[in-house]
């Protein structure tokens, strides 16, 4: 039976100019050009500021008051109802629209930040097409020609053929209608892998070695030792069991040493080494804060290139203006001019979202500048103090989410590099004294011993472990593993050398 009942319900629930500036102050700075882009063909009521913001006969910039900031539980104002004829144009906009105040706001002017608004964008061709162009080189028929570049499609990024030979037959049979065979396609593969880089077109580690130890012209007995190794005894190899490969290959520790420098020499991933050299388009970092040490006093600057100078259209202007001034309004004019209020208050929430993005920025970097402010002069990883999300949130009064969106995709430069905001936090540990130290400061201690141990006999996690306990740290050893496998850095057996 249907019956009707009347609630009461506590919602709460976020604004579209909310979810706009959440969504605006997750975008990195190299993302957000394009984000204005966006907004800017959508939305024709928006424009971009043709004029020079910072004429001198302008009034200065004002300091950026804190009562500015807003956190996620504020809201924008609502959209207002339109029920007079006649407009309050002082509602919409005011003799300063023309400057994008956010740009005084929201960092330290100078005018160098202005003069280049291009993101650096690398153009090359990529690693297949690389290859392709040296298949077309090769004397070869049409037929042949779409075998082999469908082999190269074959090949994955890191330069290896790692697909089954009867499944790129049924792919030539399917996709191109070409009846091919294992033989054919072993031919032609044996074609491509004597193109560049040495090593492309491998099925395995062991090929990629092999062919780039044949591909060396003057060989030696090294070179020679190197091949015996790689072909019969590559087991032994990868375990890094020196003492077995003296026994087979009846050679001496010198040998073997000078053997194993050979290999060293190896690339076993010849298509990333390709890409890293330029081949592939490069992903540049560009950063969102800059700080800067002034004779021992930190300067926190917000990176605003990529940032468009924004303002209400003029055009959209003149239209309420002159609805205004009309005295008998028709239906299509009052049609037309709800058309153009949705707009403009479209493009003064995206202005204000943009300026509230750019104040959150700074201020939850300020924070964080503040907390770690002996590393971020010193530059010295042990300088680092623990640090969670919930420590920044406490000082700036935002929300954790809107803390963690600064953090997981923001960048700043400093003069010992540029990093990501999200690795300066951290979980503490204990010492004996009972003073909590930041885990990096502990994975660089790690890091320290690792690179100075004798590498004919690597440190064991056990070792690590004992080193750290007498320094003070109170660190189990499978805590010590945790942070070597995070590090990157393999255990002791592989870290062995001769």
């Amino acid at each position: 039976m249907l019956r009707q009942h009347l609630n009461q319900k506590l919602l709460q629930k976020l604004s579209p100019q909310q979810i706009q500036l959440m969504k605006l102050l997750q975008v990195p700075t190299d993302q957000l050009e394009q984000r204005i882009k966006e907004e800017l063909e959508i939305n024709p009521a928006l424009e971009e500021n043709s004029q020079d913001v910072f004429d001198a006969d302008k009034p200065e910039a004002e300091e950026t008051s804190s009562e500015g900031d807003m956190d996620e539980s504020e809201s924008f104002d609502d959209t207002p109802e339109y029920n007079d004829d006649n407009i309050n144009l002082s509602d919409y906009f005011d003799e300063t629209d023309n400057t994008a105040s956010y740009k005084y706001n929201s960092m330290d002017y100078n005018p160098d930040d202005d003069e280049d608004r291009s993101s650096p964008i690398s153009i090359n061709v990529t690693f297949h097409e690389y290859l392709e162009q040296q298949l077309g080189l090769l004397p070869l028929e049409d037929r042949e020609y779409l075998i082999a570049k469908q082999i190269i499609g074959s090949i994955d990024e890191d330069g290896y053929m790692r697909r089954e030979l009867e499944a790129i037959v049924d792919d030539l049979a399917f996709s191109s209608n070409i009846i091919s065979n294992e033989k054919e396609i072993i031919e032609l593969l044996g074609e491509i892998q004597k193109f560049d880089p040495a090593g492309v077109g491998a099925c395995d580690l062991q090929e990629c070695l092999l062919l780039q130890l044949h591909r060396i012209e003057h060989k030696n007995v090294y070179t020679n030792l190197a091949i015996d190794i790689i072909t019969n005894s590559f087991d032994e190899f990868t375990k890094k069991h020196y003492d077995k490969l003296q026994k087979i290959h009846e050679v001496d520790e010198a040998l073997i040493k000078k053997a194993m420098e050979e290999i060293l020499k190896l690339n076993p991933k010849p298509g990333s080494a390709y890409n890293e050299g330029g081949a592939k388009m490069t992903q540049h970092i560009i950063p969102d804060f800059l700080i800067e040490n002034n004779n021992g006093d930190l300067v926190l600057r917000l990176n605003s290139k990529n940032a468009p100078e924004l303002r209400v259209s003029d055009t959209f202007k003149e239209m309420l203006t002159d609805y205004n001034k009309t005295k008998e309004k028709t239906k299509q004019q009052k049609e037309a001019v709800m058309f153009i209020k949705q707009k403009i208050d479209g493009a003064k929430w995206f202005i204000d979202a943009v300026k509230q993005r750019q104040q959150t920025l700074l201020k939850t970097m300020r924070a964080i500048m503040e907390f770690q402010y002996k590393y971020f002069l010193s530059g010295d990883e042990t300088d680092l103090k623990p640090m969670i999300l919930k420590d920044i949130a406490s000082i700036t009064h935002l929300d954790i989410s809107t803390v963690s969106r600064v953090a997981n995709s923001k960048y700043v430069q400093t003069e010992f590099g540029t990093f990501l905001l999200k690795n300066f936090f951290s979980e503490s540990l204990s010492t004996d004294s009972g003073e909590e130290v930041s885990t990096r400061e502990v994975k660089k201690i790690l890091t320290d011993h690792i690179s100075v141990e004798n590498k004919k006999k690597p440190l064991s996690d056990e070792k690590l472990t004992q080193i750290l306990n007498q320094a003070g740290y109170n660190i189990a050893r499978r805590t010590v593993a945790k942070y070597r496998e995070q590090l990157n850095i393999p255990v002791a057996r592989l870290r062995k050398e001769l």
